[in-house]
């Protein structure tokens, strides 16, 4: 069975850091990517960035500006998200997923990729930024 399992959030202060993972088992994780998204109460998922595990190539929302960056740990079937400077607004319940990679390649560039359809998705792990 594929499972995608979130870790790693929790309560974290303004302009601090947090890291969470994503352990994926019952796929290749060679074959696919994965794509971090979050969603707020009473808003839209969107996406925030994904990588293509075969080659590396990786995407993020223009919101990220710099202070989230993704990567994995191939040997681990680990997917991360790192965290930075938060603020407030990040406040939301974060996602991974998987699919293929290329489905990825195919969706053009830009934010092309969030828009694809991700087949497996984790539990989601909330994320509290105070102020």
């Amino acid at each position: 069975d594929v499972r995608l399992v979130e870790s790693g959030g929790g309560l974290a202060q303004a302009g601090g850091s947090l890291t969470l993972s994503c352990v994926v088992s019952g796929i290749t994780f060679y074959d696919y990517a994965v794509g971090w998204f979050r969603q707020a109460p009473g808003k839209e998922r969107e996406g925030i960035s994904c990588i293509v595990n075969e080659d590396g190539t990786i995407h993020y929302a223009d919101f990220v500006k710099g202070r989230f960056t993704i990567s994995t740990n191939n040997a681990q079937s680990t997917a991360y998200l790192h965290l930075n400077n938060l603020k407030p607004e990040d406040t939301a319940v974060y996602y991974c997923a998987a699919t293929w990679g290329r489905t990825v390649e195919e969706s053009g560039g830009g934010g092309g990729w969030s828009s694809v359809y991700w087949d497996y998705w984790g539990q989601g792990t909330q994320v509290t930024v105070g102020s």
